[in-house]
This record gives C-alpha cells, structure tokens and sequence, in this order.
C-alpha cells in the first residue's frame, strides 16, 4: 500500500547559523556576498573593534605580569628557603603570583568569549608588540565561518559599526535538507520515524529516497494535521528550500488477484453501455438506469478497447484492487483511458442526434 503525502522542503536547521561578530566595531573588510559558497574556517569578513584592542592590550599587560610575579617568586622562594628573607615577604610574593594568574585567566577568558582561539593567544603571548604583523593588530577581528556552507543572508556593509549581538551573516549548509509532509490524523498510524520515503516532484527529474526522522504527534488545530519531517541528500542542490513536492511512504503490501492502475479507472453513464452486453454493477439483473454513473476500464477486444463495467476493492493511490468484471492476464489501457471515454461519449451524441 502507498500513501502519498504532500509536502515542502526546508532547511536542515541542525545545519544553519546566525553568525554574530561577538565584539562591537567597524567593518573594515567584506569578503562573502549573497549565495557565495565558504569553507569551514574561512574569513567571512574582518571588523575593527577597540573593545577587542583593549582586551587584547589588557591580555598581553596581565601575562607579563603574571611573568614578572613567577620570577619574582621564585627568587624570593630560594632566599627564603636560605632564610635570608623572612617568611612573609616570601607568602606576599607567592600570593601576589596567584593574583597576576587569576588575573591573566580572567582576561584569557574574556578573549576567547569574543571568538579568539587559543592558537591566536598563544601566538600574541609569544610575539613582542612591535613585532606583530600589520595584519595582527590588535584591534582586528575576523569573522569566520563555522562550517562548511552557503551565504543565505547577508546584513554587513563596509564602514558601518556593528553590535555584539546583530547577526551580520545566515550560513547554511544545504548537502542535507528537509521535507516537512503534511500528514492527516487518519494516516498517522501509518507513519513512523525511520519509514524510507520516496520524494519526487511529478514528472520533473528523477526522485530521491530519504528517511523519516520525526514524526509530530500534535495536531495543528487550525489544519486539522500534522507532520512528518524526512532528510534528503542534497550534494547536487536540486532540492531547493520552498520547493512543493510529493513524498510517497510505502505502508505494506496486500496480495490481491487482480488489480489496475488507478489511471485506467473511468466513470460513464449507464445508458452508454447500450448494445455492449454489459449491465451496470449497480442495476437488477436486466434493468438499466438512466444516468447511474458506472467504473469500468477499457478492456483490449478484438476490434479495439471496450469499457467493461468494474467492481473495485481496496487501493492506494497508485493501484485498486478489482473484485469483478475483469479476470487475471486481460489486458487494459492503463493510460490515455479519458480519451477512449470522450471518444465513446461523442459517438454516443452522434448515435442520439
């Protein structure tokens, strides 16, 4: 059995971010636009910020003293240990040591709150003042990406100060999405998390497979429905976010003798099987009902397709079980059957006039 469920692709959201700056400043330099592709790491833009200089200054002012205090304690521990100095000169300079660290941890965790990396403090602590490169100043901040993505947004312009807290870029990452499939409170108990679901857009390109991945047990009291949510692959971008597709959950299957694709089935009046030698499935034995409404296929004969009356069964979308009127190897049109339909009804409005 087959249930096919609309639905809608839509960003993997365990796979976007809302990129911030982090620290105050002035953009100096935007090198990602709309739609650009960015690799993990790479540097998306690069704000000037005095907040981070100061932090910075203040960083490298708290090392060197924690420096000085280790050095200065160490020379007082070994004059202390040949009791040349008393004992509380030796505990002043061991608790001023403990200070300068606190202090230096404060401002180490400080920077790395704004988004600086050990490997980049390591490398300020290492380097002198006047030795840093001009693109190591102090007050530049560079503003990578997390991940591996697309530009979904952007909210920078050169020159203009930005805040902590305003994001300035939308990353996405689009090799997986999301198809979110409207699913009624009568299927439910047919879908399932882990279900492989088939997602296809009509006749437009080959489909793709995915598995569903969380099922919305609540139902909306507005739409009267709920969700099922499915990940795709996505490597080549052809299923873009917004895009209405089709996705089709196969719930079981049912051994039946004879079935039809759903396409074949058709609905004519009763008087139009007048001289076929069919009877209307819903008419007494002989009688005919003036415009009773009979399924029937079209049925290959000798000299063409005939409709043949039809009782049918259970079914999906696609397939319906038919319980009389056809046996097992007959062959049918399984398409184009609305056109042998109109064929036969404008025969029949020649036959009257």
């Amino acid at each position: 059995m087959t249930l096919n469920l609309p639905g809608q692709i839509a960003i993997n959201a365990d796979r976007l971010a809302h990129v911030v700056p982090r620290v105050a400043g002035v953009v100096a330099e935007v090198r990602k636009t709309l739609g650009d592709s960015v690799e993990a790491g790479e540097v998306m833009a690069v704000i000037d910020s005095r907040e981070l200089a100061e932090s910075r200054a203040a960083y490298l002012a708290a090392c060197k003293q924690a420096e000085l205090a280790s050095a200065t304690f160490r020379r007082k521990e070994i004059l202390w240990k040949e009791e040349i100095i008393p004992k509380q000169v030796y505990q002043e300079a061991k608790l001023a040591l403990a200070v300068a660290r606190v202090e230096e941890h404060t401002v180490e965790q400080k920077l790395l709150a704004m988004g600086i990396s050990l490997q980049q403090l390591h490398v300020l602590r290492r380097e002198p003042l006047e030795s840093l490169h001009p693109h190591e100043e102090l007050s530049r901040y560079e503003i990578a990406a997390p991940f591996a993505g697309t530009i979904l947004e952007r909210h920078i312009t050169l020159g203009e100060a930005v805040q902590p807290d305003a994001p300035i870029f939308l990353l996405g990452d689009l090799s997986t999405v999301w198809v979110d499939l409207n699913v009624y409170p009568k299927d439910l108990p047919r879908v399932r998390s882990g279900q492989t679901v088939t997602i296809g857009i009509g006749d437009e390109g080959p489909d793709t497979r995915g598995k569903i991945i969380h099922v919305q047990p609540l139902i909306n009291e507005e739409t009267r429905r709920t969700f099922a949510r499915a990940e795709i692959d996505n490597r080549d971008g052809r299923w873009q976010p917004g895009l209405f597709v089709t996705g089709r959950l196969e719930t079981g299957s049912v051994e039946v003798p004879v079935r039809v694709a759903r396409t074949a089935l058709q609905s004519i009046k009763s008087h139009e099987f007048a001289g076929t030698g069919f009877e209307p499935a819903h008419a007494g034995p002989g009688q005919t009902v003036k415009g009773l409404l009979q399924t029937v296929v079209f049925v290959r004969e000798d000299e063409g397709f005939e409709p043949r009356p039809v009782v049918i069964g259970r079914g999906d979308d696609r397939y319906v079980e038919v319980v009389g009127g056809l046996e097992p190897g007959e062959l049918y049109a399984e398409t184009g059957s609305f056109i042998l339909k109109a064929e036969l009804e404008k025969g029949e409005a020649t036959h009257e006039h």
